[in-house]
């Protein structure tokens, strides 16, 4: 596994995750607002220092949830910095994985998952687990991007979800990156 760890964004590169040119670029409102409701559970895993968990907070309101869930501490705890004291803190559950399983309970109605799709070793592992936590009429938005994961990596990943039990239900327009809604088949 000591492979792995060489490929994810190390905790002392965080700063760069979080800055207002990205903000622009990605924007969590834009790319997410056409998925999250208020009220609904989510499950971010990468979530990193928190660059989309914030706003994915934010739109799921009051009565919704996000649990971060990251391999690193060192990433939970920069997030953990970032909502202290917040009106949102109390929404957004932080949650450390393990390196070949997110180990989570409960239910998701959306799993987000950006950038790090293709840091995981067992992908079909991944995605059965990923299956078994999201509700029946839940969504995956898997969003890889454009230079480290190649067209033919990326249909691979798909493949390897569908053999755990997801279908494709949308590919969304996301340039440059490869994205792609998946649902329970």
């Amino acid at each position: 596994m000591d492979n792995r760890k060489n490929r994810v964004c190390p905790v002392e590169r965080s700063g760069s995750l979080n800055n207002r040119f990205r903000k622009w670029l990605q924007s969590p409102k834009k790319i997410l607002s056409p998925y999250i409701e208020e009220g609904m559970a989510v499950l971010e895993v990468g979530c990193g220092p928190g660059f989309f968990t914030i706003d994915l907070a934010q739109m799921v309101g009051e009565n919704g949830k996000v649990v971060a869930a990251d391999l690193q501490e060192g990433m939970l705890q920069k997030l953990k910095e970032n909502i202290k004291g917040s009106e949102i803190e109390h929404r957004i559950i932080l949650h450390k994985c393990e390196e070949d399983k997110i180990g989570v309970s409960g239910k998701f109605d959306f799993v987000f998952l950006f950038y790090m799709v293709h840091e995981v070793p067992n992908k079909e592992a991944f995605f059965t687990e990923l299956e078994s936590i999201l509700k029946d009429n839940g969504r995956i938005y898997v969003v890889e991007p454009p230079f480290h994961v190649s067209k033919k990596d990326f249909e691979e990943t798909i493949k390897k979800a569908n053999v755990s039990g997801l279908t494709v239900v949308e590919r969304t327009k996301l340039f440059p990156n490869k994205a792609v809604i998946l649902k329970k088949s």
